[in-house]
């Protein structure tokens, strides 16, 4: 795959070497300078960094430090998908949702995706397939989500924080997407995963699938 850039065609990444890779893009890397830690959270960090930019001048960046999340496509028998309905504070407003949580230190994506489903939904799978990482505010935040397909669900005892509140529910794939359609679903890692769960429903994208 070639993908036709005003400078340059550029491979798919997996046919280039570092080397090839710095090369075609040195014209839009920045440097980093210093970086000053301007707000550490519970767990979130604000960092204030200088660089240098391509053509050698200067500039500040802010953006957020975030330890990494994982999300998960929960596909049920009936065809029918897992979701949740929950209270987001910074927008105001409940949103729908598929299940995901952040990282703990040192944690595992899949460890992460089955315990979050567990604690969140109830459920636990019976195989588990990686899709890949999604970077969800690239301009102000290094946050990666994994997302991951979960499929053979039974259902168990949820296991919520004490200070977390949601329902748990379900939709069919054309049910979400008429409410990402109608702007009822506008949550941008849920947005997201209606892309691979499209293709993979519809056979254009393939999971390696594997026990849990």
């Amino acid at each position: 795959m070639y993908l036709r850039c005003h400078h340059s065609a550029l491979k798919d990444e997996s046919e280039m070497t570092q080397q090839d890779k710095q090369a075609q893009e040195s014209h839009l890397i920045e440097h980093p300078i210093k970086s000053e830690l301007v707000h550490q959270g519970s767990f979130l960090q604000v960092r204030l960094d200088t660089v240098r930019l391509p053509h050698g001048g200067q500039a500040t960046r802010e953006y957020v430090v975030h330890p990494g999340a994982v999300v998960v496509i929960g596909l049920l028998d009936d065809g029918r998908v897992l979701l949740e309905r929950q209270f987001r504070y910074p927008v105001g407003q409940v949103m729908t949702e598929f299940p995901a949580g952040k990282l703990d230190a040192g944690e595992l994506p899949l460890i992460c995706a089955q315990r979050e489903l567990l604690e969140e939904t109830g459920y636990s799978a019976r195989e588990w397939a990686y899709a890949g990482p999604m970077h969800l505010a690239i301009g102000y935040s290094d946050e990666i989500i994994h997302i991951f397909f979960a499929r053979g669900l039974t259902a168990g005892e949820r296991q919520l924080d004490a200070d977390e509140f949601l329902d748990v529910c379900s939709m069919t794939a054309a049910e979400l997407l008429d409410g990402v359609r109608t702007g009822q679903v506008t949550d941008a890692k849920t947005l997201s995963c209606c892309l691979w769960l499209q293709n993979v429903q519809s056979g254009a994208w393939s999971l390696d699938w594997k026990p849990a």
